[in-house]
């Protein structure tokens, strides 16, 4: 199986980068003929701008645009999707962000119908989310921040496509053993994306 780890944070040697890193490698060590692709969308200069074109696909008057013909080819090939990203004012970095919009299309992702009702068309594909925050636990809750970015993300975004959020972590400065604890269970999550086969 195979799964696609998408990074929004510019710096290679973060603590983001890090804990993609062994996602990733969990994933390989869970069982060899499991397979990551890395899609670090600043490195690769991904564009996060909603232009007239993707207007246009949105309104199922053009084709999707070849970057997101792109990134749709890759998520099809792909059984699960893990996000890891920091934390900027209580959700995805505008990079990321940018990324569900452009791809998570009309037609492709969902389809709205004349009477109403949403199709789903990820059903297929299970998520992992790993958010990387500064605060501390007690803040978090006192705000009640993270349920926010639970309805926001997990429901908002994935389950209006019909996408099961199967991990949703957020690893916080705070935490028991900073950094290296966020590394093993970033580790721990990669291996369990995947059931063991036989």
């Amino acid at each position: 199986m195979h799964a696609l780890i998408v990074v929004a944070h510019p710096n290679q040697t973060s603590l983001t980068h890090a804990v993609a890193r062994h996602v990733a490698r969990g994933i390989a060590t869970s069982d060899a003929r499991h397979s990551a692709e890395m899609a670090d969308l600043a490195a690769e200069g991904f564009d996060p701008r909603f232009t007239e074109a993707d207007l246009a696909l949105f309104l199922k008057k053009a084709a999707p645009p070849a970057d997101i013909a792109v990134e749709h080819a890759r998520l099809e090939r792909a059984d699960a999707l893990v996000l890891v990203y920091p934390i900027y004012w209580w959700s995805f970095p505008a990079l990321l962000k940018g990324w569900i919009d452009r791809v998570f299309t009309q037609g492709w992702a969902y389809e709205d119908q004349e009477d109403g009702k949403v199709v789903k068309k990820l059903q297929r594909l299970q998520v992992h989310l790993i958010a990387i925050g500064g605060a501390d636990q007690r803040t978090i809750a006192r705000h009640g921040y993270f349920g926010a970015m639970k309805t926001q993300i997990d429901h908002g975004i994935f389950d209006y496509c019909g996408a099961r959020v199967a991990t949703s972590e957020l690893l916080l400065a705070s935490d028991a053993g900073f950094p290296e604890a966020h590394l093993e269970t970033a580790e721990m999550i990669g291996r369990r994306i995947f059931p063991q086969q036989s």
